[in-house]
């Protein structure tokens, strides 16, 4: 049959679209052939139009089991002879299946890889003639790609046992250069007739925002635009998954969940639902979205950053596949880049492919960071020459932002780095810089640093993104390890010498400066946190000398006076008057008694004597207090966690110790949120040794714990040990 033909009458178009007719006509002459081609370019027709053609029956190798029957229905209604064998079928349905197949009904058969090498698969297809095998998402057989399985590896064996090799068709939407040589590699593909057709998608606007609530930035946004349309909304997480479709639900927004802890059935129920329109929005983990062939999705929101630029450029490519305007969200916050980071630390990956993850999600963070187009870093990663800088259709070009000067700070990050022997990452950096008084900056002696400090007036979130900024311009190289490293280039000479300009989005970079209350207003303090051991202790204490005194307890002390002394740790008369409820008098007749038992609990604890009070206590003006500010400080707490800043970090824009932060996160995590200590150890062998140490000695004393480690464990990362491992009893 003529393939113009045949191309009317099965799919009802008078012509082709971009790079399909050299593969058409490439595999029906019996020629390998390779698509890179974006998703709505085709690619399906490519290898179903040949097989209508051709004699014999073409195998496509397909990945999902969605992906198949959705295109054995299409193309039965078209009416062309098409099957599938999958584990959805029921034993019975599979046996009638293979026998209709031994006849040579179908034209077409759909299979997964993981059965290619099945002993009965094998003896099925030796009865007949296949003429073409058809491989899509191709560029799950790279272990360099974003999405590799290890089935695609099992394909050029089976290809390779068949009597006849047939002619071999590969099909991705996402590949770089290096991806694609490695397709031809693997699938042992002779001389291929390649097609990429580019991977610019126009009617695709794509934009980055940075809020500190993406909750309410989300929900304005669907009230604003699409309050009628069909969108997807990608996490990163199971769990964010199910708290956004409630909270969406929560506020009326029409929305069901899809991720892969949830039953077959319910996946499959929800994703029907989604295709059929009966739900308006489905909130996903990636586990959603491969061969889903719904035309009219009018946008997608990436509510945490996806693993790399392929992961991203495939999932927003799922908005506007019938070529209608559509918009690409990305939701970005420092937070999103740890999650990424500890998935990949939980697979189990070669030095070399991890390293590799992290290069390409360095990428992305970069593209999230960049002033330039958009679309340009996107078709620049895909190994596309850009002509025009200025695309017309992404946030960065459209946008009138107002840009400022920041070549000073700029000069300031880059000394930092330089004069820190580049050995330290964005944390250390911004610590230094901020002049953080903190045991690690100290104990490394970064403090002596000239460039300590003369950051101060800014805040963490506003250094942090100069600093990333720098890197995605090039300024600043930041190494693919675990622990990554930033590393000046060459590049940053003329900046430091102040020959080149750097210029970023004001309102990412403008200094909050803090208004300062009136000093007349009423205040009450409010105990942040306090050690209750101590207070316990206090107690004790107070019991014994109304007794002796043959006085009510509280007429010594009330409780919130023992409280705050078991949160500020007064050692002398000064401190110990500041004491709210101590006066003179008090002092001369207890206060001996009390500061003797504070100093003995702080040396059996390990608690620096230059401790401030005002680490566990603050003042807060009396009109703003409400009984809720106890729930605020921790949610306060792990909002610092959930962008991504350290221990040290998180303690310093809470003005609190490291030891409450700690205990605040554990109160977090007894609510439901989810905490990933590890993060806040830097070698992970410790905390086998600071397990060993406590089974050994157990939990009565941090200071045993201590002595019986390695020096370069400090009392914090036993604390942390404790948490992440929930013991008892420290």
């Amino acid at each position: 049959m003529d393939i113009y033909k045949a191309l009317k009458m099965y799919f009802g178009y008078d012509s082709f679209k971009k790079g399909q007719e050299e593969l058409v006509v490439g595999a029906i002459n019996g020629k390998d052939v390779l698509g890179i081609m974006p998703t709505g370019a085709g690619k399906s027709l490519c290898y179903q139009l040949p097989a209508m053609v051709l004699g014999g029956t073409t195998l496509v190798i397909s990945p999902l089991i969605a992906l198949m029957k959705d295109q054995v229905d299409a193309l039965n209604e078209m009416g062309v002879a098409a099957t599938y064998i999958n584990s959805s079928l029921e034993e019975k349905e599979a046996i009638q299946r293979a026998r209709d197949i031994r006849n040579k009904k179908y034209k077409i058969i759909y299979v997964a890889p993981e059965r290619l090498n099945a002993a009965a698969f094998k003896d099925l297809v030796r009865d007949i003639n296949i003429s073409l095998v058809a491989i899509d998402e191709a560029h799950c057989i790279s272990q360099w790609g974003h999405d590799f399985r290890p089935s695609y590896v099992e394909i050029p064996r089976f290809i390779n046992s068949l009597k006849i090799r047939p002619t071999v068709a590969a099909f991705t939407a996402t590949a770089t250069i290096e991806v694609v040589e490695e397709i031809k590699n693997l699938i042992e593909l002779q001389n291929p007739i390649t097609s990429m057709t580019g991977f610019d998608r126009p009617n695709l606007f794509y934009k980055v925002v940075k809020v500190s609530n993406k909750f309410a930035y989300l929900l304005d946004y669907l009230n604003k635009y699409y309050q009628e349309e069909t969108g997807i909304i990608y996490c990163s997480t199971r769990k964010t998954v199910e708290s956004l479709v409630k909270k969406l639900r929560d506020k009326g927004v029409d929305a069901i969940g899809y991720h892969g802890g949830m039953t077959a059935e319910a996946r499959q129920k929800n994703q029907e639902a989604f295709i059929f329109n009966h739900a308006r929005i489905i909130v996903a983990t990636n586990a959603f979205g491969m061969g889903i062939d719904k035309p009219d999705v009018r946008f997608v929101i990436h509510y945490n950053m996806p693993k790399n630029m392929e992961a991203y450029y495939q999932e927003a490519g799922r908005a506007g596949r019938d070529g209608e305007d559509s918009q690409c969200i990305l939701m970005y916050s420092p937070s999103d880049v740890v999650k990424q980071k500890l998935i990949s630390q939980n697979e189990y990956l070669s030095i070399e492919r991890e390293k590799l993850l992290y290069k390409n999600l360095q990428y992305l963070i970069d593209y999230c960071h960049t002033n330039d187009c958009l679309r340009g870093r996107i078709l620049t990663y895909f190994g596309e020459t850009i002509e025009d800088n200025n695309c017309g259709k992404c946030s960065n070009c459209l946008e009138d932002m107002e840009m400022t000067d920041i070549t000073v700070e700029a000069q300031k990050i880059l000394s930092c780095i330089f004069r820190a022997n580049e050995r330290y990452g964005v944390a250390v950096i911004t610590q230094v810089l901020k002049g953080s008084k903190s045991k690690k900056i100290i104990e490394l002696g970064l403090n002596r640093l000239s460039t300590y400090g003369i950051m101060k007036e800014y805040s963490v979130d506003v250094i942090r993104e100069i600093t990333m900024t720098l890197a995605s311009k090039g300024y600043i190289h930041i190494t693919t390890d675990k622990f990554p490293v930033l590393r000046l280039t060459a590049q940053c000479r003329k900046v430091l010498k102040g020959e080149e300009k750097i210029y970023h989005k004001k309102d990412l970079v403008e200094k909050k400066a803090a208004i300062e209350e009136e000093k007349t207003q009423k205040s009450r303090r409010v105990i942040e946190n306090f050690e209750e051991e101590l207070f316990d202790r206090l107690k004790e204490l107070r019991s014994k000398l109304g007794q002796e005194k043959q006085l009510p307890p509280f007429m010594i002390f009330h409780d919130a006076t023992l409280k705050e002394m078991a949160a500020s740790f007064p050692r002398n008369q000064a401190e110990f008057l500041n004491i709210s409820g101590v006066g003179l008098k008090k002092y001369e007749n207890y206060g001996e008694d009390f500061i003797a038992v504070i100093n003995i609990y702080c040396e059996e604890k390990e608690i620096a004597v230059d401790q401030s009070k005002e680490e566990n206590i603050k003042e807060i003006k009396v009109g703003h207090f409400h009984e809720n500010q106890e729930l605020d400080r921790y949610e306060l707490t792990y909002d610092c966690y959930k962008d991504g800043l350290s221990l040290e970090e998180i303690a310093e824009k809470r003005d609190l110790g490291k030891n409450t932060i700690m205990k605040h996160l554990k109160r977090c995590e007894e609510k439901g949120n989810i905490v990933a200590w590890e993060r806040f150890i830097d070698d992970p062998s410790k905390e086998g040794k600071i397990l060993k140490a406590i089974e050994e000695v157990g939990l009565k004393k941090l200071k045993v714990i201590k002595e019986a480690l390695p020096e370069d464990i400090t009392y914090d990362d036993i604390h942390i040990v404790i948490f992440k491992n929930q013991l008892k009893g420290s």
